[in-house]
Order: C-alpha cells, then structure tokens, then sequence
C-alpha cells in the first residue's frame, strides 16, 4: 500500500477517546472497541477478577438451590418450630430489660432467659404465638419449675389485667396453620426481633 493511501485510511479512522483502565484505573488510548485495560496485565488481572465473579455468583446460585432442596424436604413439624423459635426470640427481646415474670429475677445478663408459655404448647396449641401468653421467664423458673404458674398468674394479671388473663384462659379454636401460614409468622418475627434490636441499640 502506498504511503499517501496508508495515510488516508489513516486519517478517515474515528480518534479513539481515553478509557479509564478497569483493573487499575489509570487512563489510556484503546487500539480497539474491545480493550478495556491498558496492558496485558491488567487485562490478565480482570479476566481473574471476572473469573471470581462468575465463581461466587455460580455459588450463591448452588447455595439457593440447596435452601431451596432443604426447603422441600422441610416436615409441617419443621416449619412449626422454626415459627416458634423466631416468636420466642421475639419476646425475649421484647421483654429485654424485664425481670422473669414467675419470680422477678431481674435481667441483668447472668441468668438465662427463656420463653414462657403461660398455657403450655402442648395444653394449649392455639396460643402458641399469641403474645398475651408468652413472656420471658427465667431459666430456673421455666425448665426447672414447669413456668412456676401460681407465680406466673399473679404477675401476668399486674402486666395484662383481669379481662386479658380470663381471655387467655378461656376456649380457643384448634389451630390449623399452612405451611405458607408458618413461614409468614417465621419472618414476619423474625423482622420485628431486628427492628426492636435495632431501636435499642440506636
């Protein structure tokens, strides 16, 4: 090719603008629209850094999967205590700074703290996550002492009054709670918890 042709073709190409170099930052000419670092090496860095992406994000997807394998073969006897667990955490926090409400041990942060069912899960199912009836307690007064009712009630009516114990005491329907039921309780406590842990540290 002659020298005035070359530079013809030369002069008819676009200008390249300066591109900031994804790997270290620093700016340079491009010699195509497909360069997007200054050297081989910061290319030979951001295929690697690329490489890492691809490698977590394809994790996280295995992670999902898995949950959701997991989720599967979860029993309605799994769901129910995981519901339950995220409700009691929520009413120990809810109570936090409160003493046991069978004895009044104060919450001083030696003692273990639990959640009371002043009518037990397995006398009263329905009451399971109703928040009249679970309160924090003692370890002592809890495990040790089956709830220490007679207590419990004389406290319970000072904190709720006399309607809400005899509410409490009364009838109830059976429980019938879904799955998709349990999950909701599960989460929707599960973000109360944070949103009172959250308050209290502010």
């Amino acid at each position: 090719m002659k020298r005035t042709e070359l530079k013809r073709k030369t002069a008819l190409q676009p200008k390249r603008r300066p591109r900031k170099c994804r790997s270290c930052g620093e700016p340079y000419t491009p010699r195509s629209t497909t360069q997007r670092a200054c050297s081989p090496r910061c290319a030979l860095k951001l295929a690697g850094k690329e490489r890492e992406k691809r490698e977590r994000a394809a994790a996280a997807e295995r992670r999902k999967l898995d949950r959701l394998a997991l989720e599967r073969l979860k029993s309605r006897s799994d769901h129910m205590r995981e519901a339950q667990v995220a409700f009691n955490a929520w009413v120990r926090e809810r109570d936090h700074g409160r003493p046991c409400v069978s004895c009044d041990r104060p919450d001083d942060g030696r003692h273990q703290r639990h959640a009371s069912h002043y009518r037990s899960r397995g006398a009263c199912p329905e009451l399971a996550f109703e928040p009249l009836n679970v309160h924090a307690s003692c370890a002592q007064c809890n495990s040790m002492k089956s709830g220490n009712i007679v207590e419990y009630r004389i406290r319970l009516r000072e904190r709720i009054g006399d309607d809400a114990l005899e509410w409490l005491e009364g009838p109830h329907p059976a429980p019938k709670y879904t799955i998709e039921e349990l999950n909701e309780i599960k989460a929707r406590y599960r973000r109360l918890t944070r949103e009172l842990k959250k308050r209290r540290t502010e």
